[in-house]
C-alpha cells in the first residue's frame, strides 16, 4: 500500500503531513528560477536569499490570496516537495488537499488539477475544505451540530467560517492577513522615521512585537535612508508599531461581525458558549486576539500550532475513519 500525504498549500507555506512517518513538514512555499527555466532553490532555501538574489534569479511565491497564481511553479513545488517526503524515488501515493471554501470552482478544481499534473503519481486525490481542516487540527468538533466559528489568519488571507454538521454556514475569505501587518510596519517606519525596509525585516519586526513588549524594549531595524541613500539603524517605538496594525485587525473584526450577524440563532448561542477559534500563520501578531474578543464579546481559543492546524486535521481525516466523510472526489465537488 503506497504513502498517504496531507498537503495543505498556503501562500507563505507549505504543509504536509506524511502518513507514513507521521510527522509534519512545514516549509517555505517559495521558489527560486535561474534564467528564467532552471530551478535555483525552494522552499526554506529559496526565502534565504529572497530580496538579496541577483537579477538572474528570480523568487517567487506561486500561491496568490489563496489561489494559485503559477500553475508550472506550484507543480514543480509539489514534486520537489513530495519526492523529498519519498526519499527522492516517486512511488503511487494518495493525497488528501485542503482547499479555501469561498473561492470559485474552477480555483478549487485548480487544486486537484495541481496534484494530478505534478508528476507524483497520485493515484487518488481527495480535497477537504480548509476551514473543516482547520476545526479539527484545532480538536473542534466539526462533525455534530454545535456551531464553531473558526478564524483562520494567513498570509494573504483571513478565512472566517461557522461550522456545522460536517459543513460550513457562513464563509468568507477576505484580502486581509500578515502580510498587510507587513506593509503596514514598513509604511509607518518610511513615513515617520524615512527608513526603507525590507519585508523580510517588517515580517521579523511583527514576530517579535510579544517579546519586545514584554521587556519594553523598542525595535531595532536596518535600512535604507530615504535622504542620503546610505544603511542606517533606527529604533522604532513599540506603541507605533502596534498602532499601525489597528486598521488591518478592524477590518478583520468588521468581517466576522458580519459573518455573526449571518449565522442561525441557535448557532450563535453555541460560538457564545465555545467562543472564537483563532489560527493561522499571522494569528500570533502582538494584540489581535484580544483585539479581537474584545470586539465581538467572545473567548479567543488560540491554536497550540497555528500554522500546521490544517495539516493536523488533513492528517486526523487520513488517520481515523470516523473522519473520512469530510474529504471528497473532484466529481462530488460542489
Amino acid at each position: 500500500m503506497g504513502n498517504i500525504f496531507g498537503i495543505d498549500l498556503g501562500t507563505s507555506n507549505i504543509k504536509i503531513y506524511n502518513r507514513d512517518e507521521d510527522s509534519l513538514t512545514v516549509e517555505k512555499n517559495m521558489i527560486a528560477i535561474e534564467n528564467k527555466v532552471n530551478v535555483f532553490a525552494y522552499g526554506n532555501s529559496a526565502y534565504e536569499m529572497y530580496e538579496k538574489a541577483p537579477d538572474k534569479i528570480r523568487i517567487s511565491y506561486p500561491l496568490n490570496s489563496g489561489v494559485i497564481a503559477d500553475i508550472e511553479h506550484m507543480e514543480t513545488l509539489v514534486k520537489l516537495f513530495l519526492t523529498d517526503q519519498m526519499k527522492g524515488s516517486v512511488k503511487p501515493c494518495e493525497v488528501y488537499i485542503a482547499v479555501p471554501k469561498d473561492v470559485t470552482e474552477v480555483e478549487r478544481r485548480a487544486f486537484h488539477d495541481l496534484i494530478n499534473d505534478a508528476g507524483i503519481k497520485a493515484k487518488k486525490i481527495m480535497m477537504v475544505k480548509k476551514p473543516l481542516a482547520d476545526g479539527l487540527g484545532m480538536n473542534v468538533d466539526v462533525m455534530n451540530s454545535q456551531g464553531v466559528l473558526v478564524v483562520n489568519v494567513g498570509y494573504d488571507t483571513t478565512e472566517i467560517s461557522i461550522l456545522s454538521l460536517r459543513g460550513i454556514v457562513v464563509s468568507k475569505l477576505i484580502k486581509v492577513g500578515g502580510k498587510k501587518f507587513d506593509e503596514a510596519i514598513r509604511n509607518v517606519i518610511r513615513k515617520e522615521f524615512g527608513l526603507l525596509i525590507g519585508e523580510k525585516t517588517s515580517e521579523a519586526v511583527k514576530i517579535a512585537l510579544k517579546d519586545l513588549e514584554k521587556e519594553n524594549k523598542d525595535a531595532v531595524v536596518y535600512g535604507r535612508d530615504i535622504v542620503t541613500g546610505l544603511p542606517v539603524e533606527r529604533k522604532i517605538p513599540i506603541e507605533l508599531l502596534n498602532q499601525s496594525l489597528i486598521e488591518n485587525f478592524d477590518t478583520i473584526l468588521d468581517n466576522i461581525k458580519a459573518a455573526l450577524e449571518k449565522t442561525p440563532p441557535e448557532l450563535a448561542a453555541d460560538i457564545f458558549k465555545h467562543g472564537l477559534y483563532l489560527t493561522g500563520g499571522a494569528s500570533q501578531v502582538c494584540h489581535l486576539a484580544q483585539r479581537l474578543s474584545n470586539g465581538v464579546g467572545l473567548n479567543v481559543n488560540i491554536a497550540e500550532n497555528p500554522v500546521g492546524s490544517g495539516a493536523l486535521g488533513l492528517a486526523k481525516i487520513i488517520r481515523e475513519d470516523q473522519y473520512k466523510a469530510l474529504a471528497y472526489g473532484i466529481e462530488e465537488d460542489k
